[in-house]
């Protein structure tokens, strides 16, 4: 007999035997409180979704879920302490768009965005609002691609290769005009700027724009989704305004360690999804902005592969550094 040779039966033994012992860490999934890695220091949108889900989770999964925040070079300082953490399903990063820009945007990253992590799911989010200072001298986004092409205009971002960075510089590519950046650090003084009249236009959020928008401080020219916001139904969508195809939103989700058994993802995005969908939750969500979502594993992967090819072209042509 070869002793390189392995008969099948061992195989298929071998099998059933992983595979019990994964069904087996999965149902004596949590053993000890569980890891929550965000991104972002306290107070926006990400934390916030994260206070309302944390003890949600913690009651369905029967362990404390505790929220550690590690700000820091674009979400790269969460995302590394997450892929090097062991892949039993204890460790969770909060991840949002930074899956899907910082490859491109950073010239060299500690971890592999697209490799070192397994898609739980897409949590929620909404769309952008294109919003302007009142003295602007444009009240649709057909004005403000005629006015840039009349006269120099800028854009406040809340930082390079920011969400708001990087939708302004899609429309200026999707509309064929051009407009300076003027990035700010964070998206506060973004938003402060163009309340004064420091600089004229803003992809803001929804949560922290509306209060302006009603009191007549800002005017809305269109938000960033394909669709109309429930949250401002009178305000067109930039597709619908004429730049086609335009879609850019605001999102955050859940992944773990590439390596954590596909048993104790699907357990993770059972609970999860089952929490984001109670009544209470979903109405506390949808209060700072957001749509709960819930996509599968699958439908989440695909999400960020199409994210990843759109920002990675942005990022490319716009020539956008972030180190």
């Amino acid at each position: 007999m070869n002793a390189r040779r392995i008969h099948p039966a061992l195989i298929s033994a071998a099998i059933v035997l992983a595979l019990a012992a994964a069904d087996a860490a999965a149902q004596a999934y949590p053993t000890r409180p569980i890891r929550l890695v965000l991104p972002f220091a306290p107070g926006g949108s990400t934390d916030a979704l994260a206070r309302i889900l944390a003890p949600r989770l913690a009651e369905t999964l029967g362990q404390s879920v505790i929220i550690d925040n590690r700000p820091g070079a674009g979400g790269n300082v969460s995302a590394e302490i997450v892929a090097r953490a062991a892949a039993d399903g204890h460790t969770l990063l909060m991840a949002s768009a930074m899956l899907t820009t910082n490859k491109t945007l950073y010239g060299k990253l500690a971890y592999d965005p697209e490799n070192d992590f397994a898609p739980i799911t897409h949590l929620g989010g909404g769309p952008y609002v294109l919003v302007a200072h009142p003295g602007l001298p444009a009240k649709s986004v057909q004005d403000l691609i005629a006015l840039a092409r009349a006269k120099p205009l800028n854009y406040a971002s809340s930082g390079i290769g920011g969400a708001s960075h990087l939708a302004a510089e899609l429309l200026k590519m999707r509309a064929g005009i051009d407009m300076a950046h003027v990035p700010y650090k964070g998206g506060g003084p973004a938003a402060l700027a163009v309340l004064v009249g420091e600089t004229p236009l803003l992809f803001g959020t929804i949560a922290s724009s509306i209060g302006h928008l009603k009191a007549g401080r800002l005017k809305a020219l269109a938000v960033s989704g394909l669709q109309r916001s429930s949250f401002l139904p009178d305000v067109p969508s930039v597709d619908e305004s004429g730049v086609k195809g335009f879609d850019v939103t605001t999102w955050d989700s859940l992944v773990a360690p590439a390596a954590t058994p596909k048993p104790i993802v699907q357990r993770i995005h059972t609970e999860t999804v089952k929490v984001l969908h109670t009544p209470q939750v979903r109405d506390a969500i949808r209060n700072i902005g957001y749509e709960p979502t819930g996509t599968s594993p699958e439908e989440f992967a695909r999400f960020l592969r199409a994210e990843s090819a759109l920002w990675s072209k942005v990022i490319k042509e716009a020539k956008i550094r972030a180190d």
